[in-house]
Formats: structure tokens, sequence, C-alpha cells
């Protein structure tokens, strides 16, 4: 029932629920008391809205933002609370005391202030808004970028003024109780005053140097700093803020680059949740600022997503544009009809190309470069089930997509089948529930399926911890957590997270990285990763959600998978380990395998999983496994060849297309100087009066 109620509030604990609970009722509460009137009751009720509402909105809690939409935002709840306290003065009596015009005209100077207050505080964010926003960009050294104002100032700015109010509430409500009017105008003093100084300290952040440049400025800095480190090469992309993943994907490629790389953003969001990397980074929210940017010197653009935004982009002539997406699957957004768009159009093996050729739209086969995956090198070979240690079964389902179809995802018709049957294995295996982060933010059934699979999943572990069969080494686990908490306290440092670290323009000024904190904050990673696995039993149920264990570490400790038609099954191809999809839809297991290149290799799961034995099977006895030698070929048509590498045939098509840029680039300018020495040779070559009429006098030498 309280799972119900949290579900139908949108509130994230027991204890938001409660808060919510309390500080709704609060206001009838506060009402009743000042009716009655009861000082001490209004007091106990004032405390508990007072308090309340603080905790949801530390919570950062969904009621909150729905109040404000339904008219009964933070502001409406402090008049309220004032407006009833005025209530509880005049049901004492107290009309005709001074202490209850004292409170009136408190509240009318302190909403008084609220409007220069609010003002300043969006003054000053505004103005501290660049109209680009970088990393790894060389500014400070161009433009004069202030500090930002302190984070006390502005951090819930609107919450901590109106909470100014307390003082007064306090001492009006002690007056009224002790009967001296002396009480209550020390706390109207204090908050009036108080506010005043809120007021006073934001004045210098709108003045003088406290001021970041103007847009002009900054972009001319920008456009500086792009004529002296020539990109050559430009990762291009848009999205929100749950797709960032799709560019932190390319990151570690863009870093390898032979030509110099260019990281170029059109979110602030999508910035804001960008994995830390060495190469440039600018943000560029309006169209206009990046049309107007100087990106002369590149030659190549890559597209990881198939977005409107790409048109800011693509109308630049000079660059070759490549469309390299974020995956390799047999879903239909892999042969969207947009890519025809492109100059180029690069897939990982032969089946990208076939995949275009067979869906016919548009995208011409002589435009189709096979380049591999070089996101894949992380993924390691399988060499079997190590000695001593039961199977572990990833189940990594894709999330249910915009269109609706069921054969998107197996969450909603086959997930908890999948998920019974593999916790009742026999012998036993391990299980890693790792869903798509979309997961159930289109369909509630989905959204439900998951929770009642993630509950499977943790009942199952509570009930195996428990069985004599699975004995831990505590002593080995509690030196792996030890050794978490001692890594994430130093990646914490060296990401500077718990401290003030500014706004936009100061990350914008210090965006540049270290390279030895960076080179350091990675090899902590892959401990990290490494301790995270040793530090509970390798035979425990676990449920992966977040960004970290990344997918590729849940495939490499891991024996098989299970999982749907995505880019998750064309990437776990490349352990060579065996895996099972699900036929969501139940078209068949010919049709689906048809209709899907990645499965041709797969154990085809119904939507009751009753095919699961055929998967363990292949992981219990690899020597048995009748689609081997399937998955080997397949991977290579999937992923392509194993040599050269997947980074130097990436690196090479870089390099070929920037070729074919400057080569219609010179072309282009060869045929515009011949135009214009044409032009040239044809006013040397007119008469005397033509050519004064070309070069447009007035003195009407030449004309009739």
């Amino acid at each position: 029932m309280i799972s119900t109620a949290i579900r139908v509030a949108r509130v994230g604990s027991a204890a938001e629920l409660a808060a919510a609970v309390l500080m709704v009722a609060g206001f009838p509460a506060l009402m009743l008391a000042a009716l009655v009137p009861s000082v001490p009751a209004f007091a106990a009720a004032a405390a508990v809205t007072y308090l309340a509402d603080h905790y949801l909105h530390r919570k950062g809690s969904y009621l909150i933002n729905r109040l404000g939409k339904v008219r009964a935002g933070l502001s409406i709840r402090f008049l309220i609370r004032q407006l009833l306290l005025v209530l509880l003065l005049a049901r004492l009596s107290l009309a005709d005391n001074l202490i209850y015009y004292g409170a009136i005209a408190c509240f009318i100077a302190f909403y008084g202030l609220q409007a220069p207050h609010g003002a300043l505080v969006q003054l000053i964010r505004n103005r501290r808004r660049m109209p680009v926003a970088t990393r790894n960009v060389d500014l400070a050294s161009r433009i004069r970028i202030p500090d930002a104002p302190p984070r006390r100032l502005l951090h819930r700015s609107a919450e901590k003024m109106l909470h100014l109010d307390l003082a007064a509430v306090v001492g009006i409500l002690v007056a009224a109780q002790v009967k001296s009017a002396l009480i209550g105008f020390i706390g109207i003093g204090i908050t009036v005053a108080v506010a005043t100084l809120y007021v006073l300290a934001l004045v210098p952040y709108v003045r003088g140097r406290k001021i970041p440049p103007n847009a002009e400025k900054v972009l001319a800095a920008v456009d500086d700093w792009l004529g002296e480190y020539k990109p050559e090469t430009v990762l291009y992309f848009s999205g929100s803020k749950d797709s960032a993943y799709q560019v932190n994907m390319w990151l570690d490629t863009m870093e390898k680059l032979e030509s110099k790389p260019l990281i170029i953003l059109r979110e602030r969001a999508i910035l804001n949740n960008l994995a830390p990397t060495t190469v440039p980074v600018i943000c560029v929210p309006g169209g206009v600022h990046l049309m107007n940017m100087d990106l002369s010197t590149v030659r190549v653009a890559l597209y990881a997503a198939n977005v409107g935004k790409n048109i800011h982009m693509l109308r630049v002539p000079t660059i070759k544009h490549v469309f390299i997406g974020h995956g390799d699957s047999d879903k239909l957004a892999s042969v969207n009809p947009y890519s025809k768009v492109y100059d180029e159009v690069w897939t990982a093996g032969r089946a990208g190309r076939d995949r275009y050729a067979i869906a016919d739209v548009g995208v011409r086969d002589d435009d189709i470069v096979e380049v591999g995956r070089p996101q894949l090198a992380p993924i390691q070979t399988w060499q079997g089930v190590p000695e001593g240690r039961i199977p572990t079964v990833l189940y990594a389902p894709t999330w249910e997509g915009w269109d609706g179809n069921p054969g998107n995802t197996s969450v909603v018709l086959a997930g908890e089948n999948i998920v019974k049957q593999l916790v009742q294995a026999d012998p036993p295996v391990r299980v890693l529930y790792k869903p798509h982060p979309f997961t159930g933010n289109v369909s509630k059934e989905a959204g439900a399926a998951h929770r009642r699979i993630t509950a499977l999943v943790r009942k199952a572990a509570a009930e195996r911890a428990i069985d004599s069969r699975f004995i831990p080494d505590t002593a080995a686990q509690a030196q792996a957590k030890a050794e978490l908490d001692r890594i994430q306290a130093r990646l914490a440092q060296l990401s500077g997270s718990g401290g003030d670290r500014g706004d936009e323009a100061v990350a914008t000024r210090d965006g540049l990285i270290d390279v030895a904190r960076h080179e350091e904050a990675a090899r902590l990673r892959a401990e990290w990763n490494d301790a995270y696995w040793r530090s509970f039993p390798s035979w425990e149920h676990r449920v992966i959600t977040g960004a970290e264990p990344r997918l590729y570490d849940c495939f490499n400790v891991s024996d098989a998978m299970v999982s749907d038609i995505s880019s998750v099954v064309s990437d776990f191809i490349a352990s060579g380990k065996p895996y099972a999809v699900t036929d969501s839809a139940e078209v068949g297991v010919e049709e689906f395998k048809r209709n899907n290149t990645a499965v041709r290799a797969a154990v085809i799961l119904s939507n009751s999983a009753s095919e699961l034995g055929e998967l363990l099977g292949a992981v219990r006895a690899p020597d048995a496994d009748p689609l081997a030698e399937d998955r080997k070929e397949l991977k290579q048509y999937l992923l392509g060849p194993d040599e050269p590498t997947s980074l130097e045939q990436f690196n090479t098509a870089v390099a070929n297309l920037a070729v074919k840029a400057e080569t219609r680039n010179r072309g282009q300018q060869s045929r515009d100087a011949a135009a214009l020495a044409e032009s040239e040779a044809e006013l040397a070559n007119a008469v005397p009066g033509q050519r004064v009429a070309a070069a447009g006098d007035t003195d009407e030498v030449g004309t009739v």
C-alpha cells in the first residue's frame, strides 16, 4: 500500500511520502490553530510545514514541482502561513496592538524586498550564462572571466530568501504568547534587516569587473582559439541529457584520432553529463552562433545521432559529413532514410552495408565505409567459465521505444519468465540484471515489469545469501569494499566533487583538463571496476543500474547474455560468448532470424523463455556448443575483421575523407578563381565606354 502511494504521489521514498503528507496536512492545521486560537498549536503546525517543505526541496521532490503548477508554489505557501499568522493575531484580540500592525508592515516590506532580490538573481544568472560553454579550450588567456558569486548567495536563493521570515514569525508568536510587542519587533527587525542585506550583497555582481564579457567578446575569443588550434575532425552531437551516453561512447576514439579532434555539443545538459575527456569541447546552444563560428579548418564532421539540429553543421559545404551512429543493430533506426544527407555512412562491418541495401532508403553503396567498432576494444574474448565459479548470465534488455512495438523489449512479456528460470536454474547460475536507462519512460507496463523483475532478482539474492551451499569470503569482500572507498574518495578529489565548482562561466574558464589527473582517474576507474566485482560474492544476483559498472564491464564478467534486438547484441558478439535473443513479437524463429542479422547465431527465446536450457547448456559445455562456429562467422560479418584494428580502420577512413574534402575545396577554389579571371579578362577586353559603365562611373562617358 505504501509503495502504491509512493508511485501515485511521485515521491522517491516513504520518508518523502511522510513529509508530503505532513506538509499538506500542516496548512489546514495552521488555519484551525489560528481560528481556535492557539499559539502553541500554531507554532507546532508552522514548524511541521517549514521542516517538511525544506526536506522536500532538498530531495528535489516531484511533488514540489507539481504544487507550483497548480498555484501552490513556494511563495504562495509562505504567504498563506504569514496571512494565517495575521489571522491568529486578530483572533487573539491583538488587532489594536502595535505587533499586529508591525506584522502586516513586516510582511509587506518583506515581499517588497523579494522583487529586487529575484530580479538581481536572475540578472546575475543571465549575465553569467555564456553564449558558448567549453572544456579544454583556453579562453582564460583571451578574455577575463570573473569568479562566480559565492554559492551561498545563488544556490536555492528563492527558498533562502523566503525562509528569512522565520525570525519574524517566531518573534511574533512569542510576542503573542507573552503579550510583549518588543520581542516581536526584534524578530521583525532581524527579518527585514537580513533580507535587505541579502539584496545588497547581490548588487556588486551586476556591476563592473564582476560581470563576464558580453557574447560578442566571448565568441571572438572562441574564434581566436579555433584559429590557433585549427581543428580538423569534429564530433557533433545534439540530444536530451539522457542521450549523453551516445556521445560518451565516442570519447575514447576521439582522443585517439590522428587528426586534431573537436567535440561540438548543442545542449548544456549534454555538456554537464559528458564524461571526462582530453578532447576540446565547445557547447553552442545557439544555431546562429554555431553557423558564424570559424570552422574553416575542419574537414570531417562525425554525427552520432540523427536529429534536427544537425542541419546547422550539415549546411557547411567545406566539410565532409559522416553518420557514425551510436551502435550497430537491426533496429529500423540503423537504416534511417535521414542518412541520405551525409556524404558517407560508416558501419561496423558488412552487415551494416547490407542493411542499407535491403532497406533501399536511398543510401548508395559507394557512400558506405566499413570501419569496425573502435569502442569494442575493452570487450574480452571468452575463455570459458573459470574453475570454481558458477556461470554468470547477464540479462540486458532494451527499452520499449517510442512506437509501442511489442517486439522492442522483452521486459513486458518475457522478462519475469527469463529471470525466474535463471534464478531457479539447476546447476545454479548468477543473474546480472542491467536494464536500458530509458526503460519505463514511455510505457507504464514496462516500468511496472521492470520493478517486478528487480524485486525478483533481489529476492533471489536474499534467499541465496542464507543458502548453506553459498559461503561468502567476508574478509576478501571487506578488503574490496575498503578499496572501493579509497578509490571513490580519490576519484572525488580528482573530479572536484563536494566543493564549490562555480558556475558555467567558471567551468568554461577553468575547464582545461589536467592530463596526468585524467590518466590517474582512468587507472582508478579500472581499479574500481575490479574492486566492485570482488566486493560481493561471485554467486550473488545483482541489479545494476547507473553509469557504473559499465555495460562492457558486465560483458566481461558474464559467460552468456539474454537481450533484445539492439546494439547490445552486436557488441556482445565481439566476446564470442553464447547469447540468447527474445522474439517478443513471436514472429517465429525462421522469420526472426531472417529479419535480424545479429540473432543468426543466437538461441531464440519465446516469451515463455522455455528455450533457456539451450543457452545454459552451451555455457556449461562449450565443446558441445552447436552455435560456436556460427558466432565466429557472424562476428566478422557484423563487426569486421580483427586486423587491421578497428581504430586503425577508423583513422584511415577519417584521413581518406579529409582528402576528399580538401580535393573538393581546392576544386571549388580553382573554379572560383577561373571565373574571376574570366570576368576580369572580359572587363579588360571591353571597349573604353563599356569599361567605364562596368566600373559604375556616372560621368556619362560612352553613353548616349
